[in-house]
């Protein structure tokens, strides 16, 4: 005689369940969180803005908003904000002199406090960006990421994200991408507020902004892996 054993109710695995929450958050609550909290950061900052732009307008001239082509969500272009921080100085050839050169002081204070990113709120309104996301990098740079690091195109770029909160300009482009992605896998509505309250933590205390190349990030060349292989 042969006994059929009866298996109980199939029970789901925690870290399912945990995969499930952070799927529903980022399919429908992600976006009208950053339509929510982008707006009213515009409003509520709207004096702050206008004051920059006076600043700008005075130290650096026209336009006081810097405007670039940056890559986000699935590789899409658009068009990144941001309050312009370098001067148009170029050298007996007519060629623009390299950024640290061009980089005022008045710059490398906006820089340093983030102060000339508050531009990309209009980013987020607009669906572009998102306030926690992979930092929009520049176009020139997608040819030269690997399989692992395209994968921070997955997601919209933010305002800020992990590799952000963890070291910033003073880690290296592997660290970096390599936080893009971790934040990729793991994205939930905890993790993004931390993320949120951590940003303004550095943000006012100029935490990771120490070394000298903090105002302008190294150019990225391609991965460590990828240039030993060529």
């Amino acid at each position: 005689m042969r006994t059929e054993i009866q298996s109980g109710p199939k029970r789901e695995s925690p870290l399912n369940k945990f995969s499930s929450r952070c799927g529903i958050y980022r399919r429908f609550f992600k976006r009208p969180l950053d339509l929510v909290l982008s707006l009213c950061a515009i409003i509520f900052l709207s004096p702050v803005f206008l004051v920059i732009a006076i600043l700008v307008r005075l130290n650096l001239g026209s336009p006081v908003i810097f405007k670039q082509k940056r890559p986000g969500l699935n590789e899409k272009i658009f068009t990144l904000y941001k309050f312009r921080t370098m001067t148009d100085a170029r050298d007996e050839n007519g060629e623009l002199m390299p950024d640290e050169d061009r980089l005022t002081g008045f710059g490398k204070f906006l820089r340093s406090t983030s102060l000339d990113e508050l531009p990309e709120l209009f980013n987020i309104l607009k669906g572009d960006m998102s306030l926690v996301g992979p930092r929009p990098l520049l176009v020139q740079y997608l040819p030269l990421y690997n399989d692992h690091q395209k994968r921070r195109h997955e997601v919209k770029p933010g305002l800020s994200g992990l590799a952000q909160v963890n070291g910033r300009n003073v880690i290296s482009w592997e660290e970096k991408f390599k936080f893009d992605v971790q934040y990729v896998d793991n994205i939930s509505f905890i993790g993004d507020l931390m993320i949120i309250f951590q940003t303004l933590k550095k943000a006012i205390m100029r935490e990771g902004i120490n070394s000298e190349i903090a105002a302008t990030m190294d150019v990225f060349t391609g991965s460590v892996e990828e240039r030993v292989k060529t």
